[in-house]
């Protein structure tokens, strides 16, 4: 699921291959830009903002991307064969002379100029992983709002970039709390090493292709896709449960002993039912 740290594994994998080279093949594939040409322009580079791809490009241009749920930027060589999914899933195409860059199932793709960039990204809080990371603002944009369940305001982009649904609960379950604790209501103890504990989970793997919140081996995320088996702390049945403003709802994971505050109860209808599954 690209939350902020793989989609700075994307950035850079994308940097790696096309900044500094000129675009001998150009292609995307949606409507509002099925004529643009980039080839023979430079690529300057490739920057994540939160969850958000910022290509930018010779002649104050940047491809703006955004992976949603199932997005992906595939890099291949000349002479690979393309596997990230059927042609017809294919949103972007940008290749150099010895490397192609591929945009599989892309929800969101603009091209915009450089100087509009803030059109796309500027509602965006502070970047747990970027230069304008400011742990004091963040926690300052999650208060605003004190009634808010600290989970929906973990997610909201507006409040600080770059975390999704797995990093939210094995937030929540860090810090001993359940996703649905009004945020006014997290002692204040907690509230203040939240930041620098989302900060540090989403670093630790940046450069990993595998999360890994416990520090255990083999045992790689506390709650999250772990419902019903045992907590890793205390052998509790973990729970999930739908949470959200019903038009995006998530599955949400916790330990009913380990975290304390609200939570939906047992068998009520929000609560999924799901086949445990092998987590890595």
């Amino acid at each position: 699921m690209p939350e902020g740290d793989t989609v700075w594994q994307a950035a850079r994998r994308l940097n790696d291959a096309l900044a500094g080279k000129v675009l001998t093949r150009s292609d995307l594939r949606v409507p509002k830009y099925a004529t643009a040409d980039l080839t023979g322009r430079t690529v300057l580079d490739v920057t994540p903002r939160g969850k958000h791809l910022l290509t930018r490009i010779e002649g104050d241009l940047t491809l703006h991307s955004h992976l949603r749920m199932d997005g992906s930027w595939k890099v291949f060589t000349n002479d690979q064969r393309w596997t990230g999914g059927p042609a017809h899933q294919i949103r972007a195409i940008l290749g150099t002379h010895d490397r192609t860059a591929v945009g599989y199932r892309l929800p969101v793709l603009d091209l915009l100029r450089t100087a509009d960039e803030p059109r796309a990204v500027g509602h965006l809080g502070p970047d747990l992983l970027g230069p304008d990371w400011n742990p004091d603002r963040a926690l300052a944009n999650l208060l605003t709002d004190p009634a808010r369940s600290l989970g929906e305001a973990l997610l909201d982009q507006r409040n600080l970039a770059g975390i999704g649904n797995v990093y939210k609960s094995e937030l929540c379950f860090l810090l001993g709390v359940t996703p649905w604790l009004p945020v006014g209501a997290l002692p204040a103890d907690r509230a203040a090493k939240l930041p620098a504990l989302a900060q540090k989970l989403l670093e630790a793997n940046r450069d990993h292709p595998v999360r890994n919140t416990t520090g255990r081996r083999g045992q790689n995320l506390f709650v999250y896709g772990r419902a019903p088996r045992p907590c890793l702390r205390c052998g509790t049945q973990v729970r999930v449960a739908d949470q959200g403003d019903g038009s995006r709802e998530r599955p949400t994971y916790w330990c009913p002993v380990c975290q304390t505050g609200p939570a939906p109860a047992p068998g009520s209808p929000p609560t999924r039912r799901i086949r445990p599954r092998t987590i890595r």
